[in-house]
Parts: structure tokens; sequence; C-alpha cells
């Protein structure tokens, strides 16, 4: 008897436990983000995207940096849903190019331009610059009852003159962290995500929930 009640007692506890989980929306149509964010927030946290509640338009990033790019998606996916949500803008800033691309990044070669297109751009815009200081920044804009809280990560390293790795996604392949001497491409997806600017901005979102 005294086992069956332990066995029931854990039951329950496992059930309350998981109806403490928290749902967050991401406002993106990313799933490479939407993937990195769930392993790192862990299974307290069940990250949905847009698209599994219907949406199929465009979430709007016209923002001139990206806080504000940040702000704007998560405002717009606040404003037809009315459930908690956040958003997050990221960009590689290179000094050597005035902090370009930056909230470019995505479309550094234009609108329609796919990663590797990106890449190459990058490295055609600093062949023969000795300087190669980047860094990884990125901000999520997190909404609750309507009031959105910033919240900034960033991971300092150098590009690379050529790319190296087959994993990750965007300018991971030319991006090597301060004190590594892989490319975030090179790291498996556990290595990258421990020291992630991603990871960073999440990890201070976090302490914002109980």
């Amino acid at each position: 008897m005294i086992l069956i009640s332990i066995s029931i007692y854990q039951t329950n506890l496992h059930q309350f436990f998981i109806s403490l989980s928290m749902e967050l929306l991401f406002a993106t149509a990313n799933v490479h983000k939407c993937h990195e964010a769930a392993t790192i927030l862990g299974p307290s946290v069940s990250i949905i995207m847009p698209s599994s509640l219907g949406f199929s338009g465009e979430i709007p990033e016209t923002g001139l940096n990206l806080e504000e790019n940040a702000l704007q998606k998560a405002l717009f996916i606040w404003d037809i849903f009315h459930i908690p949500c956040f958003a997050d803008d990221t960009g590689l800033e290179v000094d050597a190019l005035n902090g370009e691309p930056g909230v470019y990044s995505a479309r550094y070669a234009g609108p329609a331009c796919s990663p590797r297109a990106n890449v190459k751009k990058l490295l055609k815009e600093m062949e023969g610059l000795a300087c190669r200081k980047a860094r990884f920044r990125c901000v999520i804009a997190l909404i609750r009852e309507g009031r959105p809280v910033l919240y900034e990560g960033i991971v300092p390293g150098s590009i690379l003159t050529a790319p190296r790795g087959n994993g990750g996604f965007g300018y991971d392949p030319v991006f090597v962290p301060l004190g590594f001497n892989q490319t975030f491409a090179q790291m498996t997806e556990a290595d990258k995500n421990a020291i992630s600017h991603r990871k960073r901005a999440l990890e201070k979102m976090a302490l914002a929930f109980p």
C-alpha cells in the first residue's frame, strides 16, 4: 500500500510539473532558430511558432537596428495573438566594416539571397583587411501582458578568410568565437549552444520567469 501511494504521489507530482511548463510564441518563421531556442530553454518551456497557430503572413522587420527589429516583430505577433511571445534579431557586426552587416545580416547580399551568398559577399568585402574582429549580437524582445522588455547576448570573435565546417547556419562557417579554434559550423550543436549569443540572451530572458 505504501509503495502504491508513493507511486501515485510521484505520478501526480510529475503531472503537476508538466502543468507548470510555459508556452511561449516565438515570432519567427526560421525553424533553425526555433529549434535552437527550444534546445537552450529546455523542456520546461514549450516553444511554438506562429505557423502552428495558422499564421502564414510575413512578419515585418523594417527597423534600423536590432533592437527596433526585435520589438517590431514581437509587437506585431502580440497584437494578433495576445499571448506571451518573444522575437529576436541577430546580427554579425564586423569592426573593419563599421558594424556591417549588422541589422542587414540576413539580406546582406540582397533581399532574396542565400546564406552562402551572404558569406561570399562578406568575405569579398573583407579581402585584404588585417583586422578580422567581429561579434555576433542577439537582441530579444519579450512581451507579457503587453509590456516589452529587451535582453542582449554577445559573442566576440573573428572572421576567417574562407568557410570551415558544415554545421550551423548563416555566417557560422566563417565565425570563430574568441577563445576557440573552431568555427560555429565546426562545433557540435551542444557546444555551440553552450556559448551562443542567442543562448546568452535567452538565459537573461529566462530569469524573468519564476
